[in-house]
């Protein structure tokens, strides 16, 4: 490496664990060098055998490497520039470990593959003191280790949607005390359908977003969806009050305001892709599910429900279970199970045998699916519901949405405070990822749930505990 070209870049060590959670971290660094330890290499070659995403990230991994390095082994000493198909804007180059390092980090007694990436790392500021040598790693301890032995060591953030979810898009906006007075010159409205628009000028509709809901709480309270922004223009409908019994969703009523507008998206045929934000009880299922038959079974829109989830388990696993896909997706759809008793129940006139016909009917209406059988379909006139959606990774979420043929409505459900997966964060889920991409898209539309109705109990145990 040559000093002085050197100086002001910085050189990136890689640990194994980040190019196996995203391959192409090898061209995020755009004009800086990243350094790959001989141990990592080892590391990717003990990962790369079976289906699982890792495997699959670890043999992508060892591809792109062999592309970066090509046949020219006398690049090694040099570095092998990044810049190669469609990464010709990166100037940084590959350098991998050609020689033993010999490195006693007193502390760190024993050849573990951690401790042996930190000698490197070592050895290298000692041997390029005038340039910042950094260790990237998704692993905490090792980052802890790092600093303990005076190493600069950082997370691998490219992966991330936002450095802070509380940036994250809620899909509802409130309007100031004074937005009337600012907003109602030459203002038109009309009807259409049954639909009350308004058309609005001032200087709050540049920021607004498309399907984004607002609302008004002063003395006439006013909720409503944006459904055009010209400039200082913008297109806003009243949405439909779900909060009215003789407007209720398969015998279901929005509580809150939150959900009125979530039923609102829900029922919107011209929305295609809906998710749904929100904590334990905060109804995201049930206003699903109940849309979801309406459409299904009254409307006729959609031909069946489609309902998956990842299949993450809370505590230890159980082994194997028995029986077909459905039968051993039957134990992580009791969210499912749960909110069909309710939407059953909310029947009144229909006495035993009228609940017990509507439930066989619902059962032949709703397919329960696994994820690892998606890739491949194509849904029509499908109501595919994506229950704890905060579990899956960008690129699954792709694999998924992608599913969707004609007529097909998609909706994820999730709560980003509650990933159970290793290596997705609240910023990199996702979920996160959908809703950041999606947003002002016309036939999207996100909200995120606030007041838990489930319980005084589960209310205040998501709030205390």
């Amino acid at each position: 490496m040559t000093q002085k070209r050197d100086a002001a870049r910085k050189l990136f060590v890689l640990d194994t664990n980040v190019l196996m959670h995203d391959p192409s971290s090898l061209f995020r660094f755009e004009e800086h060098d990243v350094y790959l330890p001989m141990i990592t290499l080892e590391e990717l070659d003990n990962n790369k055998k079976g289906m699982t995403e890792v495997a699959r990230n670890a043999r992508q991994a060892s591809r792109n490497l062999e592309e970066i390095v090509g046949g020219e082994l006398s690049c090694l000493e040099d570095g092998c520039p990044l810049a190669i198909n469609s990464n010709k804007h990166i100037s940084g180059r590959l350098f991998l470990q050609t020689q033993a390092v010999n490195v006693d980090l007193p502390m760190l007694a024993g050849g573990k593959a951690d401790h042996q990436i930190l000698g490197v790392v070592w050895d290298l500021q000692k041997k390029y003191p005038d340039r910042p040598v950094i260790l990237v790693s998704k692993d905490i301890n090792i980052r802890i280790k790092a600093r303990a032995i005076g190493v600069p060591a950082e997370d691998y953030f490219n992966d991330k949607v936002l450095e802070d979810t509380d940036l994250l898009y809620s899909g509802m906006k409130e309007l100031p005390a004074d937005f009337w007075d600012k907003h109602s010159k030459a203002m038109e409205s009309w009807q259409d359908a049954g639909r009350m628009f308004y058309r609005v000028t001032g200087p709050i509709c540049k920021s607004l977003i498309v399907n984004e809901f607002i609302y008004y709480e002063y003395e006439q309270p006013f909720h409503a969806i944006v459904r055009q922004v010209e400039g200082n223009t913008a297109v806003l409908e009243v949405v439909k009050d779900y909060t009215q019994a003789k407007h209720n969703i398969w015998g279901i009523t929005a509580r809150n305001r939150e959900q009125n507008f979530a039923l609102n998206l829900l029922m919107d045929p011209e929305v295609d892709f809906v998710t749904l934000l929100g904590q334990a009880g905060t109804g995201k299922t049930l206003l699903t599910l109940a849309s979801a038959l309406t459409q299904t079974l009254d409307k006729k829109i959609y031909s069946e429900i489609i309902m998956t989830r990842v299949t993450v388990p809370v505590g230890e696993d159980i082994g194997f279970l028995p029986g077909t896909e459905e039968e051993k997706m039957a134990p992580w759809m009791g969210a499912l199970e749960d909110n069909l008793d309710v939407l059953n129940k909310s029947d009144e006139d229909a006495g035993e045998w009228g609940r017990a016909a509507t439930q066989d009917l619902i059962r032949t209406r709703i397919k329960v699916k696994s994820l690892n059988f998606m890739r491949g379909r194509t849904f029509l006139h499908k109501f595919l519901i994506i229950d704890e959606a905060q579990n899956l990774t960008p690129k699954q979420m792709k694999t998924l949405i992608t599913r969707a043929g004609p007529g097909t409505k998609v909706v994820c459900l999730g709560n980003i405070a509650q990933i159970d997966t290793p290596y997705l964060t609240e910023g990199s889920s996702g979920l996160t990822y959908v809703v950041d991409r999606f947003k002002g898209w016309t036939h999207n539309g996100h909200v995120t749930l606030v007041r838990g109705e489930r319980s005084r109990l589960a209310d205040f145990a998501a709030e205390a505990l």
